[in-house]
C-alpha cells in the first residue's frame, strides 16, 4: 500500500508540473493584435472535402467575406471522391478565384490510405499563393481571420503558423464537454509552441510557407497513416526550422466548427487521433500524454483499491480527483477566458465535463493503442 500511495502521489506531482508548464506557457504567450494595414501576400486557402454538400457553401461564403484583397486570394477545394453534391455546390459559386480539383483524376480510390495528404500535396503543387492556409469544409470564420493570419506571417516570418479551432453550437452536456476539451487542446498547443517544448496543431486552422513545405519534402516519410497532415507536418517543420513556428493567440483568428453530435462519431475521431501518437517524431509528445494517462487511470484504480486497503485509499482517491479538478480549472479558466468561452468553465458545465474528460482520457488512451482499424469519412482505415 505504501508503495502504491507513493507512486500515485508522484504521478499527481508530475501531472501538476505538466499542467503548470502549460499554464505558464499560455499565460506568457502574448495576445496578437494585427494592425489595420492592408496586406498583399498571395494566399491559397486549401479545403480538402469529402461528402460535404451540407457544409462547403457556408465555408466558402465565410472565406469570400474576408477583409482581404480578392486579387491576393485563391481558394482551392479538393473533392476527395465525394458521392454527394459537394462538387456541384462549389461550381455554383462561379467565382474566378475558387478552383475545384477532383482527387479522383489523380489517384485511384484503393491506391492509398492517405487521401487527405495526397489532396493537400496536389493542391500545393497547383497553388499560386506564397502562403498556404488549410481549413476544413465544415468550418466557419470571422471576417478578420485571413487578415490576422497574414499580418502575423508578414510581421514575424514564421514558416508554420497554428491558430485556434473553437467549437460552437453545443446542444447538450456531451457536446459542451467536447468544446471544453478542445479549448484545453488550444491552450496546450499555444503553450507548447510558444515555449518551444512541444509542437501540436489542428489542420482546420493552420498556415505555412509554400517554400518551407517543399523544403521538408511535404508529407514524405509521414504518409503511412491516413491522417496526420497537421501534427506530423508541424513536427517535421519544427525539426528543420526550430525557431520559426508560431501560434496566434486571438479568438478573431479562430475557425469555428461544431462538436460531434453522436458518441460513435466522437469515439471514431478520437481513436483516429490516438492511433497516431506512437508515430510522432517528437517523443516528448508521446511521453507527456502517457504520463497524463497514467495519472488519470490511477484515480479510478485508487477508488477500486479501497476494497482492499480501506480508508487510506479513500482519502487518496478523493484527494487525487479534487486535485485534478482544481489544477485543470486553473488552466482551463485562463484559456477559456482568452478565447471568449468563459461559459465553458461555469461550474454547471465544468464539473460534468471534467468527469467526462477523465473517462475519455482513460478509454481513448487505452483504445488508441489497441484498436488499429477505424472509420474516417466513410472509409475503413487500418
Amino acid at each position: 500500500m505504501t508503495l502504491y500511495i507513493s507512486i500515485a502521489t508522484l504521478l499527481s506531482l508530475i501531472y501538476l508540473g505538466i499542467v503548470m508548464r502549460y499554464w505558464e506557457g499560455w499565460t506568457s504567450l502574448p495576445v496578437y493584435q494585427a494592425d489595420k494595414k492592408e496586406r498583399q501576400t498571395a494566399v491559397s486557402v486549401l479545403i480538402p472535402a469529402r461528402n460535404e454538400e451540407d457544409n462547403i457553401a457556408a465555408c466558402l461564403q465565410a472565406i469570400l467575406a474576408q477583409h482581404y484583397p480578392a486579387e491576393c486570394l485563391e481558394i482551392i477545394v479538393i473533392d476527395d471522391h465525394s458521392t454527394d453534391q459537394t462538387a456541384l455546390e462549389v461550381h455554383a459559386f462561379n467565382q474566378a478565384n475558387i478552383h475545384l480539383i477532383s482527387l479522383a483524376e489523380h489517384i485511384e480510390p484503393g491506391s492509398t490510405q492517405s487521401f487527405k495528404k495526397k489532396a493537400i500535396e496536389i493542391a500545393v503543387q497547383k497553388a499560386k499563393g506564397e502562403l498556404i492556409i488549410t481549413t476544413d469544409a465544415d468550418c466557419k470564420m470571422g471576417k478578420d481571420w485571413l487578415h490576422i493570419l497574414v499580418s502575423y506571417y508578414e510581421e514575424y516570418q514564421p514558416v508554420f503558423i497554428a491558430a485556434p479551432v473553437i467549437f460552437y453550437d453545443e446542444q447538450n452536456v456531451f457536446q459542451r464537454f467536447q468544446s471544453l476539451d478542445f479549448i484545453s487542446m488550444m491552450g496546450v498547443t499555444g503553450a507548447g509552441i510558444y515555449r518551444n517544448f512541444q509542437h501540436l496543431c489542428n489542420g482546420a486552422n493552420l498556415a505555412y510557407a509554400k517554400t518551407a513545405f517543399h523544403q521538408v519534402n511535404g508529407f514524405e516519410g509521414i504518409d503511412q497513416l491516413a491522417s496526420g497532415d497537421d501534427l506530423m507536418l508541424i513536427q517535421k517543420m519544427a525539426k528543420q526550422f526550430p525557431d520559426r513556428i508560431g501560434f496566434i493567440k486571438n479568438p478573431a483568428a479562430a475557425t469555428f466548427t461544431t462538436p460531434k453530435r453522436t458518441i460513435r462519431s466522437f469515439m471514431s475521431q478520437r481513436i483516429r487521433w490516438a492511433t497516431k501518437t506512437t508515430h510522432y517524431p517528437d517523443f516528448r509528445v508521446t511521453l507527456t500524454w502517457a504520463l497524463i494517462w497514467f495519472f488519470c487511470i490511477s484515480i479510478p484504480f485508487s477508488f477500486l483499491l479501497i476494497i482492499f486497503w480501506g480508508m487510506p485509499l479513500l482519502w487518496l482517491a478523493i484527494g487525487q480527483l479534487f486535485f485534478k479538478i482544481l489544477i485543470d480549472y486553473i488552466f482551463l479558466s485562463k484559456v477559456a477566458g482568452d478565447l471568449d468561452r468563459k461559459d465553458l468553465v461555469s461550474m454547471g458545465v465544468y464539473i460534468p465535463s471534467i468527469i467526462l474528460e477523465l473517462l475519455y482520457i482513460i478509454v481513448i488512451g487505452t483504445l488508441g493503442n489497441l484498436v488499429k482499424n477505424y472509420e474516417w469519412k466513410g472509409r475503413k482505415v487500418k
